[in-house]
């Protein structure tokens, strides 16, 4: 992404309607450098940091107040929902080993959010974790590791509530 372009974006989407103008919304983003599929619906107050590479699959809801911060890459799939509030990161850092800062030297883990996944309010997802597809995250849940297909997962650190599949 362009971090002017990106500024520019930010401006423009304060003055725009939260749940509206969803077209103009993706042009701006995909100027910004976005790849997004098509009939994607960010609201206005949704931010976008960071120069990594984000890819956003069709038909694709990411609601108020998400934060994406890029340094690698981000990729959400197709028919995802994002509630409000949701934080998803590709950037940490190593455990600092000088004596003098705890956080060392910067790294970066790109994240996968699979096809149809549905993430709830407030939750976080860290660098590095791949969500598979048709899941749920419930709302306040931190992820730090992956999640296979087809599960429920909840809790902080995020835990295996349910398997959709076999219903254990």
């Amino acid at each position: 992404m362009h971090s002017i372009i990106n500024y520019i974006n930010e401006m423009i989407f304060r003055f725009l309607p939260e749940t509206r103008f969803f077209k103009f919304k993706q042009i701006l983003c995909q100027i910004a450098g976005l790849e997004l599929g098509d009939n994607i619906k960010i609201c206005s107050s949704v931010r976008f940091l960071g120069q990594g590479k984000i890819k956003i699959g069709s038909n694709t809801w990411i609601g108020p107040a998400t934060m994406i911060i890029s340094t690698a890459e981000v990729k959400i799939g197709e028919n995802v929902d994002i509630a409000p509030r949701v934080y998803i990161g590709t950037g940490t850092h190593e455990m600092g080993t000088d004596g003098i800062r705890m956080a060392g030297k910067g790294t970066k883990k790109s994240v996968i959010v699979g096809d149809g996944t549905w993430i709830g309010t407030g939750a976080i997802i860290l660098p590095g974790v791949t969500i598979g597809r048709m899941c749920i995250i419930a709302a306040g849940s931190l992820v730090n590791k992956d999640i296979n297909d087809n599960t429920i997962v909840g809790g902080v650190p995020a835990k295996v509530i349910k398997n959709l599949l076999t219903n254990a």
